[in-house]
């Protein structure tokens, strides 16, 4: 899973925003500002032009609900995935260029930004939208939860929106729904922390395979007759009476899935909750 740094010197919002204060700090100073200029070159007619008004969408919305501020970012995620990706490099390639000639970039990249986590924000969703890799779905949340406490002025429910997330990603395509997947086992991992080498082979397996049908049905149904095997052994070994009954109960939900049954997340999670006992079951003999 890839995790998108955030850059001040891609973000539209940013660079427009430090521009304009530039203007002022110049006309206070008595100087021509270089900044007018570009402004007006970058910012009227253009890809930048049009990016910076999804930004402008955010920051400056009214405090709206929780379903208009939603519906508010997907346009704003739709609309960007319609700009010109060539052109819009572009003109930020020659932008910063135009900066660092007129002035000192670092010292034009420390002011002080206000909204700088929302600006981020919606430079990290647009491009993680963009994007052709899988992004870490912990970081799409927490942009969009962002977004949505700014757009609606106070606390969102957090674990609504993992579960919006997870349900939009569930319709996509076989390679998007990995990132379903992955929010699904963040659940999981607030459990049990750390992963043995076992439940890291079966995510690597599902993550490597799920578009393999069969070879990852292969795979499942081998996993649910070795843990099988393995409770059986450790049953034997097992001196309280009440243990070894629900364990036999344990064995028997064990059953592999036949031809006309796919593998599904529930699946996968029941492999790890399984070596998680066989783990716990070892630890305690």
């Amino acid at each position: 899973m890839n995790k998108i740094k955030h850059s001040k010197y891609k973000n539209t919002g940013i660079l427009f925003e430090l521009l304009v204060r530039q203007i002022a700090s110049d006309t206070v100073s008595g100087k021509d500002s270089a900044a007018i200029n570009i402004v007006k070159k970058y910012f009227n007619k253009t890809e930048l032009a049009k990016e910076h008004k999804l930004y402008q969408a955010v920051i400056t919305s009214k405090a709206l609900t929780e379903g208009k501020a939603e519906l508010l970012i997907t346009s704003i995620l739709e609309i960007s995935s319609r700009l010109n990706k060539t052109a819009l490099r572009k003109e930020k390639y020659n932008l910063i260029k135009e900066i660092r000639n007129s002035y000192d970039i670092e010292v034009f990249f420390k002011a002080k930004i206000n909204n700088y986590s929302q600006y981020a924000a919606v430079s990290n969703l647009i491009e993680a939208h963009g994007s052709l890799e899988f992004i870490e779905p912990s970081q799409i949340i927490d942009n969009k939860i962002t977004l949505l406490e700014h757009i609606t002025r106070k606390e969102v429910n957090v674990e609504g929106v993992k579960d919006r997330v997870l349900e939009e990603y569930s319709k996509m395509d076989t390679g998007t729904r990995i990132l379903a997947y992955k929010i699904m086992l963040e659940k999981f991992n607030e459990k049990y922390t750390v992963l043995s080498n076992v439940q890291k082979l079966i995510l690597k397996e599902y993550i490597n395979n799920v578009s393999n049908t069969t070879k990852l049905k292969e795979f499942v149904n081998e996993q649910f007759n070795l843990i099988k095997k393995t409770l059986n052994n450790l049953a034997q070994t097992v001196t309280d009476k009440t243990t070894q009954i629900k364990l036999a109960e344990v064995v028997t939900l064990l059953q592999p899935l036949d031809k006309n049954q796919n593998v599904k997340d529930e699946n996968i999670v029941s492999l790890l909750q399984f070596h998680q006992l066989i783990n716990e079951l070892k630890a305690v003999k």
